[in-house]
């Protein structure tokens, strides 16, 4: 350890046992585990597959002095380095089988194992036609526990709880990391404060993100949010992670001092970089153009894309995947968050035939509102503490909302299908079936919106708290609640079969249950909803 090093961990020392009691307690308790899977110097390893492809993030104790190898059945996969002190690597395999469940062996150079075996399966071919689909859903999982975040070993629990249903995947929605720098109201408790500075060290904007100090200081942030969140327990799950605001290192925030969006070059870096660290980009898929944002690089189609992904199950299900932070405009009228080409791409598959469920998981949440900048909707909070199209919102964008509208109506016209979304970024678990949007009628077929959960926040991130105004639907809207928005963690487990989809909704109260009372969550509401006609 150098001098600095030192300072800064003798000076974060004392701000850390400053913070709140109760959570560090809870932290201490460990969660009920059966036979013990050896992590050898494994640190964390997050996969995603597709029917023919696999990609896994893996991070290690200390550097490799070569690159390991990732042995998929009889494929030997040759690692490549994704940091630049050799402690992350990620293993890329093509040419697969569908629906095939491979055994996975993790060796260095010397031939020695880094880790128990385990298995993964790749999904359906994209033209067979699987009976059963799991999904677990939440959002909101980042968070250093010394900002007040729920702890690591208390979310890693009930993350646990949810892959005890057995799902065969996992969709992550959004704000996996928080690190706020810029935006006036959140980095003055998250990225900018002292106790951040002390804990990570200070970025410089004008230096790449790997390969410089920023490097160390990225590590030091993030470390803690992802890698005792998840190690190795998803290991035989497949991942995909969506990135919203805060994974770009910033909260959506304008005012005359500061917008914090669209993301600047810096931003993008940020969040580019600890997506190739962590966790798995998303694969290609053939129904989804090779050159959306993110997708490409010098002219040329990439193997993975950052920001806009597809877990395609067979002909049973199609999930689309997006950011809407990474493309977003200022325009006015004309403003998008998303990319023109994107949309094209949601609303083209919206349209086509041939699959029984296509889901949006967008990373911003259609239906409800809690009066910030970067929504869909012109909600404000106004002076009497209440939600109000009365008052402009500063520099909301209207073309923001035209561009919801026209997803909801692609949505809504998908006959055969339940138009469901499932989104991020609100903290909150909810159901609700969007009528009407102004003068857009959806009552034919409801526009059913989810809110699935966060797994992280702590006392100060609720929205009836930064926000001062729980969430509620737009006024902009007609939405019919099943679940009014609960302010509680939890997840969502989705369920498809050919005829319908079947959700149900996890709570855990941090105030009333206790850490043990994880190990048992139950649903606590279940909605069914059968394909129209």
């Amino acid at each position: 350890m150098n001098r600095r090093d030192f300072l800064r961990a003798s000076t974060a020392a004392p701000l850390l046992a400053a913070r709140p009691s109760e959570l560090f307690a809870q932290a201490k308790t460990e969660p009920s585990t059966g036979a013990r899977w050896d992590r050898g110097q494994v640190r964390h390893l997050l996969p995603t597959v597709s029917d023919t492809e696999l990609l896994l993030k893996a991070s290690f104790a200390s550097p490799l002095a070569a690159a390991p190898t990732l042995r998929i059945g009889d494929l030997a996969v040759t690692g490549r380095m994704s940091d630049t002190r050799a402690e992350f690597w990620q293993f890329h395999a093509t040419g697969l089988t569908p629906g095939r469940r491979y055994p996975l062996t993790l060796t260095g150079h010397d031939g020695k194992s880094l880790c128990e075996p385990w298995h993964l399966s790749t999904f359906p071919a994209p033209e067979s036609r699987p009976e059963k689909l799991r999904v677990l859903f939440y959002t909101c999982a980042g968070g250093h526990e010394a900002m007040d975040f729920l702890p690591a070993v208390v979310r890693n629990r009930l993350l646990r709880r949810g892959l005890s249903f057995g799902p065969d995947a996992v969709v992550a929605n959004g704000d996996h990391v928080y690190w706020d720098l810029l935006a006036q109201r959140a980095s003055v408790r998250l990225g900018g404060s002292p106790l951040a500075r002390q804990i990570a060290g200070t970025f410089e904007r004008s230096a790449p993100v790997l390969g410089s100090d920023n490097e160390t200081v990225l590590r030091r942030a993030v470390d803690p949010q992802i890698v005792p969140v998840y190690a190795a327990d998803f290991r035989s799950t497949p991942v995909f992670f969506i990135q919203d605001d805060h994974d770009h290192f910033d909260n959506d925030e304008a005012t005359d001092a500061q917008v914090t969006f669209p993301p600047d070059h810096f931003m993008v870096q940020m969040a580019r970089a600890t997506q190739s660290l962590y966790y798995p980009e998303f694969l290609p898929d053939a129904t989804r153009p090779g050159g959306l944002p993110g997708a490409s690089a010098g002219g040329r189609a990439l193997p993975v894309s950052e920001s806009f992904g597809t877990l395609r199950y067979g002909r049973l299900a199609e999930i689309l995947l997006y950011n809407v932070r990474r493309t977003m405009t200022l325009a006015g009228p004309s403003a998008v968050f998303l990319d023109r080409e994107v949309e094209s791409w949601l609303t083209r598959r919206m349209a086509a035939t041939g699959v029984a469920h296509v889901v949006n998981a967008p990373s911003n949440p259609p239906g409800w509102t809690a009066g910030k900048w970067g929504e869909w909707y012109p909600d404000v909070l106004g002076a009497d503490g209440k939600l109000t199209l009365a008052t402009p919102k500063p520099f909301w964008q209207s073309g923001w909302l035209k561009q919801h509208d026209r997803l909801m109506a692609a949505m809504s016209g998908m006959r055969g299908r339940v138009p469901l979304s499932i989104s991020g970024d609100l903290h909150a678990i909810a159901i609700g079936r969007i009528q009407r949007s102004g003068l857009t009628d959806f009552s034919a077929n409801p526009v059913v919106s989810v809110l699935p959960g966060p797994v992280s926040t702590g006392p100060t991130g609720w929205p009836s708290a930064f926000r001062k105004v729980a969430p509620s639907p737009s006024l902009h809207l007609r939405v019919d609640e099943e679940v009014k928005p609960i302010e509680q963690h939890g997840f969502t487990l989705a369920d498809f079969t050919p005829d319908k989809i079947v959700l149900r909704f996890f709570k855990w109260d941090v105030k009333t249950q206790g850490v043990e009372a994880l190990d048992t969550l139950e649903p606590f509401h279940r909605t069914e909803l059968s394909r129209p006609g």
